[in-house]
């Protein structure tokens, strides 16, 4: 197995359609002891759930990245009840519905400094307070979308947030490479979970990428954990600071 006798925290788990979910299924089927995250106690309820479908018990751990305090208090959990890490995987991602449903020319101070925060900040935010728990040869990741590069209407502000955290990425890469540690992220296509419904016209989104995606198909949740568990593993011992898309292909058609 290729996480075995490894530790994996997963910030945050939100449903069992949460591409989170889907990489904490796919790293405890490769040996991997689990942190979840959440990020209240509705959430948490949702999270407990769903622990039975895990072979093992995983350490669950509530934190809220909107403070320094809640992701203090997640790592002193996580340091007293886990230990070290070799995984760490950033799902974090929140924008304001307003600065979704409007243009983009119409962002709010207020909705691009909390979209910011939540969805790139908090990388770097993570990866400096989970650091001291995090061993050699540690592998973080975090998950983005196309919508970084290029224009996806609806997608708005989230877009720029994205792009902020795959350049976040990078420079993580560089700063932590000293110490062995690898940081990566994930552009996955379209994916049917609460977060995406929440983009006016997803099902229009869908139905594009099966008829332009190169393997004329949407991908699977499986597909996307398979690539993380991939990324985690000393199968990926030389990949840092890179953008792998999985999205059957849709990111290198031109027309």
């Amino acid at each position: 197995m290729l996480l075995e006798g490894k530790r994996a925290a997963i910030f945050n788990v939100a449903n069992k359609r949460s591409i989170a979910w889907a990489i904490a299924q796919a790293c405890a089927r490769e040996g991997a002891e689990l942190v979840l995250g959440y990020q209240n106690e509705r959430l948490g309820e949702k999270v407990r759930e769903l622990v039975p479908e895990l072979p093992r018990e995983p350490v669950l751990v509530p934190m809220d990245v909107a403070t320094d305090e809640g992701v203090e208090a997640a790592v002193e959990q996580v340091r007293a009840r886990a230990g070290e890490l070799d995984v760490l995987v950033h799902s974090l991602a929140f924008a304001p519905s307003e600065a979704l449903e409007r243009p983009y020319v119409e962002t709010s101070r207020e909705a691009f400094r909390t979209a910011l925060e939540v969805s790139a900040y908090s990388l770097a935010l993570l990866a400096r307070a989970f650091r001291p728990l995090l061993r050699p040869g540690a592998s973080l990741l975090a998950l983005t979308y196309y919508g970084s590069e290029k224009v996806m209407p609806n997608y708005n502000l989230m877009g720029v947030a994205k792009a902020a955290l795959e350049s976040s990425v990078r420079y993580l890469a560089y700063d932590l490479g000293a110490d062995g540690i690898r940081v990566n992220a994930i552009s996955a296509g379209p994916l049917n979970t609460l977060s995406a419904r929440g983009i006016s016209g997803f099902t229009g989104i869908l139905q594009i990428y099966r008829d332009r995606a190169a393997l004329k198909r949407n991908i699977e949740h499986r597909e996307v954990a398979d690539t993380a568990v991939f990324l985690a593993s000393p199968l990926a011992s030389g990949i840092t600071g890179e953008v792998v898309f999985v999205d059957a292909g849709y990111s290198i058609m031109g027309a």
